[in-house]
């Protein structure tokens, strides 16, 4: 698929990016590679694959879940403007 100078602006007004005229063309062909590709991995028999979630098969590391503050909430509500039961009450903002 080939983007034209056209196709670029317009995807950029759309997605609120500035670009300067002069790097349109350039973005045009990037952009039109991205695409050729894309089409070509479509293409492809995936049907004997099977999905993975990540390409190394790794597990993800994560910390442990342990508790670091004390809480504070009786204080945070005492001082809050409004409460009731147990929520902060916030002026109503959507009509």
């Amino acid at each position: 698929m080939s983007l034209t100078t056209n196709d670029v602006n317009k995807i950029a007004h759309l997605a609120r990016l500035g670009i300067d005229s002069q790097d349109t063309e350039s973005y045009a062909k990037d952009l039109s590679g991205i695409l050729d590709l894309m089409t070509q991995m479509s293409e492809l028999n995936t049907d004997k694959v099977e999905p993975m979630a990540h390409p190394m098969d790794q597990a993800q590391r994560l910390r442990h879940d342990n508790i670091t503050e004390k809480n504070n909430r009786d204080k945070f509500m005492s001082i809050a403007p409004q409460t009731e039961d147990g929520l902060f009450l916030v002026p109503k903002v959507i009509e």
